[in-house]
């Protein structure tokens, strides 16, 4: 069976699933074991998932970038060392992924803008809806369908860290070693990313009014 049909042979995200001992699993699947990828994946799809939706804030771009971390973990599982919690490892992996992505859209974006001045593209551009995550309760969904917007304005370590921090609940000593920064380094972007957001909502409100 191809490696990205075992990332959808998984429970419903929300179901809690035990999680094995997962340095014995890693070992396992640096011999090749197909079922411990299996395993790995039913035990960790929903903090990749959930990082991705964070950043990218679309349920489908999402999807695919979980798929696309487990192929990646399958093809570079030997590169992990265990230095690091194997956690950390699939944040990075998910992050860089996450931003590749965002990346592509914004290039295709600016891309978008210089052939329409040329009259290449006439088609009118229509902003996305507005996302919600989906683990946002019903009556809270207008602010925090805001609060995205604005997220998705910040600079990429602040949207990382905040989310990171704020959305999953990371700590700052694992978002540090994700990063590549110093704790301190983590506590000064999150700091700045709630500053940021602040302004960019008041700004919102203000005009609103």
């Amino acid at each position: 069976m191809p490696v990205k049909d075992y990332v959808y042979m998984t429970e419903p995200a929300g179901k809690a699933i035990p999680r094995p001992d997962e340095w014995h699993l890693v070992d396992r699947l640096k011999k090749g074991d197909a079922a411990a990828f299996k395993l790995i994946v039913e035990s960790r799809k929903d903090l990749v998932y959930n990082t991705a939706i964070g950043l990218l804030q679309n349920a489908e771009d999402a999807e695919d970038i979980t798929q696309e971390v487990f192929v990646k973990v399958f093809e570079s599982i030997h590169q992990f060392k265990g230095e690091s919690a194997f956690s950390t490892w699939l944040y990075k992996i998910a992050i860089t992924k996450s931003l590749e992505l965002i990346r592509s859209r914004k290039r295709k974006k600016r891309f978008a803008f210089v052939t329409s001045l040329f009259g290449e593209n006439n088609e009118p551009r229509y902003e996305p809806a507005d996302f919600v995550h989906p683990g946002v309760q019903l009556d809270n969904r207008e602010r925090a369908a805001k609060l995205f917007k604005a997220i998705s304005q910040l600079v990429d370590n602040q949207r990382i860290a905040f989310t990171l921090h704020k959305i999953e609940g990371v700590s700052y000593q694992e978002i540090a070693e994700i990063m590549g920064v110093t704790v301190s380094a983590v506590e000064s972007l999150i700091h700045r990313a709630k500053a940021n957001l602040r302004k960019i909502l008041e700004d919102y409100y203000k005009n609103q009014s």
